[in-house]
């Protein structure tokens, strides 16, 4: 008589199976989907496990977006490994270097770029699509100053930056995590802060910038509080948005719908 699904037999057959279903997605989620660029993980198992402040997406590669990590990944791409300090006047031509976290489907990071040639741009993310298509937009526009980097900021700051390695950091529209018991998640954090500290140069300009209005709050509290950053607004709060920093399509929708847009612009102390 064959095992029912109330036998052991079934039920320890059912459980291989689940097994072997996860183990066969965990190695999917490993592999990289195009070869020769961005790895799915790459700083794997070498470090260690944390709360993050993203969640990585994997959604629809275009073809052209495809094409553009194919071709572009090994020249102007690099994966967070935390393996290795990265030597940025190399990577750059000597250029001064602004850290963007977080930069969607590119489009604002090439604008920055084409209009400030002279600075260079390293601009971390997680999103495939989007790393294939601002590899594109700095293709078709031929610029040269935008390195494109896949993995976690934290590991990228903490293991591959030397000291004073960076002339800026953009934090544009992270992600709020609005729900109270997911803010620990939020990136703007006094420990974050510590370690940008760190690789900012003396005077180096720190700008954030968030439609949520709690999340505004936060940032301008703890980079007042911070002591190694100043504001650069007299009266201690918001800046309007610098001309430099593009309207995204992001954003105009969100403008569309009422929200208040919040810049926060601080500079790394130069007398510690």
């Amino acid at each position: 008589m064959n095992p029912t699904p109330e036998t052991p037999g079934a039920t320890a057959d059912a459980e291989a199976l689940r097994a072997a279903s996860f183990e066969r997605q965990r190695r999917l989620r490993q592999e990289p989907r195009f070869p020769g660029g961005p790895a799915a993980d790459p700083a794997g198992s070498h470090h260690e496990r944390r709360i993050r402040s993203f969640q990585p997406r994997r959604s629809r590669v275009t073809t052209g977006q495809e094409d553009a990590l194919q071709r572009l990944w090994p020249k102007w791409g690099l994966d967070i490994d935390g393996l290795r300090v990265l030597d940025l006047p190399d990577l750059f031509d000597g250029l001064p270097v602004v850290l963007e976290i977080g930069f969607g489907m590119g489009e604002a990071t090439a604008q920055m770029a084409a209009d400030d040639p002279d600075t260079g741009i390293l601009a971390v993310d997680v999103h495939t699509p989007g790393q294939g298509n601002l590899l594109g937009l700095a293709d078709r526009a031929g610029l040269s100053n935008v390195r494109v980097a896949n993995g976690d900021a934290i590991i990228l700051l903490r293991e591959m930056l030397e000291p004073a390695a960076l002339d800026g950091l953009r934090v544009f529209f992270p992600d709020p995590w609005p729900k109270k018991r997911h803010h620990k998640r939020r990136l703007i954090q006094a420990e974050f802060l510590d370690l940008v500290a760190q690789r900012l140069k003396p005077g180096a300009v720190v700008h954030c910038a968030t439609d949520w209005e709690p999340y505004a709050e936060q940032m301008l509290e703890v980079l007042t509080a911070h002591p190694l950053f100043e504001n650069t607004r007299a009266d201690g709060g918001y800046a309007p948005r610098p001309a430099f920093r593009p309207l995204t399509r992001f954003e105009g929708q969100g403008l569309d719908k009422g929200h208040v847009v919040h810049d926060v612009l601080f500079t790394r102390n130069t007398d510690r």
